[in-house]
């Protein structure tokens, strides 16, 4: 991915900054004290990440306070079992990008080699599930029982063949499915207003570099690759304004120190607040530039439209990111999965014989068959749990850095790329 940064704000355009001095207010300046105020000063400063707000999910946390007390380096549980960092460091967040790709590009791999490969796979997370092994070795502890207890089967093994659990197992593998369907469409529509983001940001760059002064186009389309990163370092993720956003901005001149200082009133990692800060700066920039006659009525509501409809996209994340699918629902799948399991688990050690009346295979058989059916159970549940959050650290969410790199990467080349008008042998406007 491209490395090359925006030039440095601070050009010396010789007819631009006397073009827009009569149309330009305080609020368009790059002074700190100049830039539109959203929230009051009294919200507190937000330089460090200790300060923000650090949630496991992408849902915002509840108090300034508890999220001042986290420190950097603290970990988590995932659904799956696993341990995540609340905030990792760059080079961290690159090499989860970077193991993402990879595991994206297997999908179209043969079916004997995908069985060989374990990251991005359910394994880890049906070896973690401690239900598993409770089923498992209430399995196997019974079939012992069963064969070297002798004598009869007792009453509970009698009561157990006339009883028929297939119900239960129907019932919640409904569950299970629709539970997975719902998660995998709250996925694909976060997705898309990913997406939607880039290609709004493209959208901007590419008519405000063709329409508006250098100066001007370059400003709007830092601010805007500044508000894309800053929306994601709000969702309270893994990316983080320290590791994160200040990464970009130094590599790519995106904010200048005025700027940052003038956002500092703002906490970036929680919440859309440095986005629709962002978001306005771009939007007064157009109407600056159509008042100083650079566009017109209907350039500007292209613009205005571009811009707002990437605020809308952002915002969808935010949405979803609230209101994650519920609680009830979820401990309700756990704990149908809970007794389905074990009683699915006594079944089959009772139907496989008892006494001298037990074969081996009939054993074997019946045991793999519970296994299947946790795996069945807990990895649907796992996949579903996974998708919930797509803007973490998993090896299944979606590619954030990658979207971040190939926003700043295309508006570059929009930004440096020269006309046809410029190129020899076409002949220009004036020519004709």
């Amino acid at each position: 991915m491209s490395t090359s940064s925006f030039p440095i704000p601070h050009h010396s355009t010789p007819d631009i900054n006397v073009e827009l001095q009569q149309y330009d207010t305080p609020q368009h300046t790059n002074n700190s004290s100049s830039r539109p105020v959203a929230i009051s000063q009294a919200r507190g400063s937000s330089d460090s990440v200790e300060n923000g707000r650090i949630s496991s999910t992408c849902s915002i946390s509840p108090s300034k306070k508890e999220g001042a007390k986290m420190k950097v380096d603290q970990s988590f549980r995932r659904a799956d079992g696993s341990l995540s960092e609340k905030r990792p460091t760059w080079s961290r967040i690159k090499s989860i990008e970077e193991r993402r790709l990879r595991i994206l590009k297997r999908v179209e791999l043969p079916v004997w080699k995908l069985l060989f490969h374990t990251q991005g796979t359910c394994l880890k997370g049906l070896a973690l599930d401690p239900l598993i092994y409770i089923t498992m070795v209430l399995y196997i502890g019974l079939r012992l029982y069963a064969r070297f207890s002798g004598g009869d089967a007792p009453l509970s093994a009698t009561l157990m063949n006339k009883s028929d659990i297939t119900i239960l197992g129907g019932f919640l593998s409904f569950f299970l499915v629709f539970f997975v369907n719902q998660t995998n469409s709250r996925f694909l529509e976060m997705y898309g207003f990913s997406r939607a983001c880039m290609g709004r940001i493209q959208d901007v760059a590419a008519l405000a570099s063709t329409q508006f002064p250098q100066e001007l186009a370059e400003q709007i389309i830092r601010h805007m690759n500044a508000a894309h990163i800053a929306g994601y370092v709000g969702l309270g993720g893994p990316y983080s304004k320290r590791f994160f956003f200040d990464h970009y901005n130094k590599v790519h001149n995106l904010m200048t120190p005025e700027e940052m200082e003038s956002i500092s009133h703002l906490d970036m990692d929680s919440g859309s607040d440095v986005v629709k800060e962002l978001v306005t700066w771009c939007n007064r920039d157009v109407g600056m530039a159509k008042r100083a006659g650079f566009i017109g009525a209907y350039e500007a509501k292209e613009l205005h439209d571009r811009i707002l409809q990437f605020r809308a996209s952002m915002d969808g994340m935010y949405d979803y990111c609230a209101q994650p699918p519920h609680f009830f629902y979820i401990h309700f799948l756990c704990l149908l999965s809970a007794f389905y399991l074990p009683l699915f688990a006594i079944d089959n050690a009772y139907s496989a014989g008892w006494g001298d009346a037990t074969e081996w295979g009939i054993e074997v058989l019946n045991g793999v068959l519970v296994l299947m059916q946790c795996v069945f159970v807990i990895g649907l549940r796992l996949l579903g749990q996974k998708m919930v959050d797509p803007y973490g650290d998993d090896n299944e969410d979606l590619s954030v850095t990658s979207y971040v790199e190939d926003a700043l990467h295309i508006t570059k080349i929009m930004f440096t790329c020269k006309g046809t008008h410029l190129r020899p042998g076409i002949p220009n406007a004036k020519s004709n």
